[in-house]
């Protein structure tokens, strides 16, 4: 059964990576038009009827693609000759005959039938309207309305610009709702004669500062780098007389999204991702009557994402492109010879973290800011004080945003990847090395004039603090011993100092003030092992604090089990443990806050639910695997979680998946492949049959709960406690049938 069980989550995996996504390519088709009514307003079109926008610019009918047979409802340019589609409703669901109607139904739902009036394809809507009617807009975006309201043109009931294909359009956008997590992105077409959504996406990136990301599946292939309130510092400027657009990024408190807008309106201009991920922008040429290409985002090997690895940096004149930034070494020389640089760049010489100087390099790509932080109220000083005094975890640094001289603060804290020479187009970075390594021809940094100011004063600084930190880490040893030999009295477990020495130490009056004295307000949760609390530390970094009751046993088992096996583990699909905090009697850790909640929270229920579309699902599908791979075969130790379920995974604030909570969790030696156990941990309902009965776990207990945690976030019902009027089978044993297993 448990095999079966396997197969069948892998069935559905391999279901839903066809029905993910959205976007197409740009291609001619064969668009049939018998009949043309000379309005933008209607209750239904059939196939042989379309609809045109009031001005004429856009035209909504059925189409098909190539030399294929299958009819789509589609939106094309209407005044060219070129038949160009910007729009597909039924990318996925083909109908497969002529006698397709598109009509709008109550209470504003957008409904695609075949000949047998079987829905085929139909939108969604959260408002209702008496006379819900469909219009098509001179932008070319197909709207929803109340047609009784007159005032509110803007009220729309649904829009097919919030579903973009493979075309962007002036008015659409490329970002993200961040209350609902709605995602705005483009996919291309799969071939030709089949435009349903190929394997690349081009979307605003969910981590870091804002930049454009296309995606190959779930790897990166290129990142247009980070807006500089101008453009994108590594993507030739899009704001250009000659592609007559204006390009923007608007980050507030509801959405944050790229976009673009026309300087002429009367041109007709658009970008289109490719069916093998290339961006090009396409304007309209009435000389020609044909579509003129004025850009390509992706232009050289230097685009290709991360292609001289970490700390390397990328210059399409010099041959080999790649090469170390300053004060770095090529890492494993024999690969170079090769021309493999994946391994990138280490450092010459470590960072002192006192006496430190900043290179500036001019006309840079940014790096990638996924493991970034930012400001936008800091000026450049300030940033670089920031990073100075930040130890040795602040790599480098720049400007948010290069208008007016220059604002904001961005940060790095961890290698620098991706980066190039892009001499006019690119911004300043200043990375951080060694003062050993400085170059005194070179042409250096801010900090190179500036810290010979400030040198001694952040040193007086930083040298205190180290002092300050040995002191506490002293008396933190001297009051650990006092507490073991208490121990020894009395029997209560207390942590080893060699476990808690590996974390950072967070003092408890900076923990008192982030959490607000722990306060109602900010308890998260709380468990056998006491209770988690929200913070936000001086720095605004906001964290969550699990705090050990000081009368569990149990929760002490646990906590010290969760330090032990993930103080260590650093992946972007693992919640990061940030420190501890051990001070008068209080055992608390301190991770990432996750603002999203648990997975369980909108998966279990009917209307939070409809925040996760099928895109955003399977993305969380696949970065629970990618977590659990590296727990499994690439973490320094073979993790075994053993409690893993819908609320053990958290959402960051892009929705993206983190497994939490290692209380349970056992690890094995590199020769060690499974394990038994008395005391039988975990949740029924995620346990393998073999682990629940018997005790025996292994890696595969953890393939089996996330195949049940598939299931669920599939089907959005819970494996215990799902109930079917012709059984009394849960979740596995229901879809098991199903599937006549």
């Amino acid at each position: 059964m448990a095999g079966k069980l396997k197969i069948h989550a892998r069935l559905l995996y391999n279901m839903w990576l066809h029905l993910l996504c959205s976007s197409l390519l740009l291609i001619t088709t064969e668009i049939i038009v018998s009949t043309a009514e000379d309005t933008s307003t209607f209750q239904s079109i059939a196939d042989g009827e379309t609809v045109v926008s009031t001005g004429g610019t856009f035209e909504l009918g059925f189409f098909s693609a190539g030399a294929s047979k299958s009819r789509y409802v589609a939106i094309w340019y209407k005044k060219i000759p070129v038949a160009t589609i910007v729009w597909i409703a039924n990318r996925d669901t083909p109908l497969t005959g002529s006698s397709g109607v598109l009509k709008v139904s109550s209470p504003g739902f957008l409904v695609l039938v075949d000949q047998k009036n079987t829905s085929v394809w139909s939108s969604n809507t959260s408002s209702s309207a008496q006379n819900p009617v469909a219009k098509l807009l001179d932008s070319g975006n197909l709207v929803v309305i109340d047609g009784n309201d007159h005032n509110d043109t803007e009220k729309y009931l649904w829009q097919s610009f919030d579903y973009p294909g493979d075309t962007l359009l002036p008015g659409m956008k490329l970002g993200r709702n961040k209350i609902t997590g709605f995602n705005w992105h483009l996919t291309p077409w799969k071939s030709p004669q089949d435009p349903s959504p190929g394997n690349y996406t081009y979307q605003l990136g969910p981590d870091g500062y804002h930049e454009l990301i296309v995606r190959e599946g779930s790897v990166i292939k290129y990142r247009t780098g980070p807006w500089n309130g101008i453009q994108f510092s590594g993507m030739h400027d899009l704001n250009s007389d000659h592609t007559n657009t204006y390009g923007f990024v608007l980050d507030d408190d509801e959405e944050v999204y790229y976009g673009y807008k026309l300087l002429n309106s009367s041109v007709l201009s658009r970008l289109a991702l490719t069916q093998d991920g290339f961006l090009h922008s396409y304007t309209w040429s009435d000389e020609t009557q044909g579509w003129v290409l004025y850009l390509t985002a992706q232009v050289d090997i230097c685009d290709s994402y991360g292609l001289c690895g970490p700390n390397g940096a990328c210059t399409v004149e010099n041959s080999p492109v790649c090469g170390c930034l300053e004060g770095f070494t090529p890492n494993f020389q024999q690969d170079r010879d090769l021309v493999d640089w994946s391994y990138g760049c280490v450092r010459k010489t470590p960072l002192s973290c006192t006496g430190d100087i900043f290179k500036k390099y001019s006309g840079m790509k940014l790096p990638n800011t996924e493991q970034s932080w930012y400001n936008s109220s800091m000026n450049l000083k300030e940033c670089e004080m920031m990073c100075m005094n930040s130890f040795c975890s602040c790599t480098a640094f720049a400007n948010l945003d290069v208008r007016d001289g220059g604002r904001g603060c961005l940060l790095w804290f961890s290698d620098l990847i991706d980066i190039r020479y892009s001499t006019g187009n690119g911004q300043d970075v200043y990375v951080r090395m060694a003062a050993s390594e400085l170059d005194q021809g070179s042409n250096t940094d801010t900090n190179a004039k500036t810290s010979k100011s400030n040198v001694k004063k952040v040193r007086i600084i930083v040298i205190s603090t180290v002092l300050s930190t040995v002191l506490l880490i002293l008396g933190l040893t001297l009051l650990l011993y006092v507490r073991k030999k208490q121990h020894q009295k009395d029997g209560k477990p207390r942590p080893s100092q060699k476990e808690d020495m590996e974390l950072p130490l967070f003092d408890l009056a900076a923990i008192v003030c982030a959490t607000n004295s722990f306060s109602n307000d900010s308890k998260l949760g709380e468990g056998g092992f006491g209770s988690v609390f929200k913070g936000t530390l001086k720095d605004g970094q906001e964290i969550a604090v699990k705090r050990l009751s000081k009368h569990s046993t149990q929760g002490f088992n646990e906590l010290n089990n969760e330090v032990t096996h993930i103080a260590k583990l650093q992946h972007r699909n693992l919640v990061k443990l940030l420190g501890c905090c051990i001070q008068e009697d209080e055992m608390m850790l301190i991770y990432e806050f996750m603002p999203n909640k648990s997975l369980d929270f909108f998966i279990f229920d009917q209307r939070k639910s409809m925040m996760l579309d099928w895109p955003k699902r399977f993305d969380i599908i696949n970065g629970i695997a990618r977590g659990l791979l590296y727990l499994h075969q690439d973490s320094r130790l073979r993790v075994i979680h053993r409690d893993l379920k819908a609320s053990n995974i958290l959402l960051d604030r892009g929705f993206n998946p983190k497994i939490s909570d290692f209380g349970l969790a056992r690890s094995f030696a590199e020769n060690e492949t499974n394990a038994k156990t008395k005391k039988v941990v975990g949740t029924y309902g995620y346990m393998s049959p073999e682990y629940a009965i018997d005790g025996f776990y292994s890696t595969k207990s953890d393939v089996y709960s996330f195949g049940v945690l598939v299931l669920e976030i599939v089907s959005g019902k819970r494996n215990r406690g799902f109930t079917h009027p012709g059984h009394s089978l849960n979740l596995l044993g229901h879809m098991a049938c199903q599937l006549q297993f």
